[in-house]
């Protein structure tokens, strides 16, 4: 799972996250997440490219351009969806996004909570948000982040870290894959 199709986003819009590991650490620690896994960059997909990733990997996060092709494709699958319902595993945590430009965010939530059984957290809103969306449905965790202060406060900080100038005009779209035991 990725970012999830946006049929239904709310007026609410995050400052975009900077795809850079020290900010994306920095900011699941914030939320309580301990530092035995963490993010690194993944400069290629050749197997050289693949040695230099620390192992083993758990979760793998993709930002990738969004254009007229991206969207066509976004759009039809909404209406196939529509048409014929989705079925995700409950095995999956899957979470609607409705927050624009909170795609990293919500493909770091995918990328973390699919893998809970290799983490490892402290009290804090990751812990929080994890036992509350437990059993809830994707739209219900989208909307429950809407209004989640800690994980948002923690975001609008992280969103100033890094060496990027913020651009509140995402040209790019986020979504994660995750590797399952």
């Amino acid at each position: 799972p990725g970012c999830a199709l946006t049929i239904n986003m709310s007026d609410s819009r995050w400052l975009p996250l900077e795809a850079n590991p020290e900010v994306m650490n920095k900011y699941v620690e914030k939320l309580g997440m301990k530092m035995t896994w963490q993010f690194h960059d993944v400069y290629g997909l050749d197997a050289d490219l693949l040695a230099m990733v620390p192992q083993p990997v758990c979760s793998l996060l993709l930002l990738f351009p969004v254009n007229r092709k991206h969207e066509d494709y976004r759009e039809q699958e909404e209406g196939r969806i529509q048409n014929d319902g989705q079925v995700v595993s409950g095995d999956v945590y899957f979470m609607k996004q409705t927050i624009g430009n909170a795609c990293g965010t919500i493909a770091m939530l995918h990328a973390i909570c699919n893998n809970q059984g290799r983490l490892e957290f402290g009290d804090g809103y990751l812990k929080e948000f994890m036992a509350k969306t437990k059993a809830m449905s994707p739209e219900e965790r989208g909307a429950l982040l809407e209004g989640d202060e800690g994980i948002t406060e923690a975001h609008e900080d992280s969103a100033q870290e890094g060496q990027t100038e913020v651009n509140k005009v995402m040209v790019c779209h986020s979504g994660s894959a995750n590797c399952r035991s």
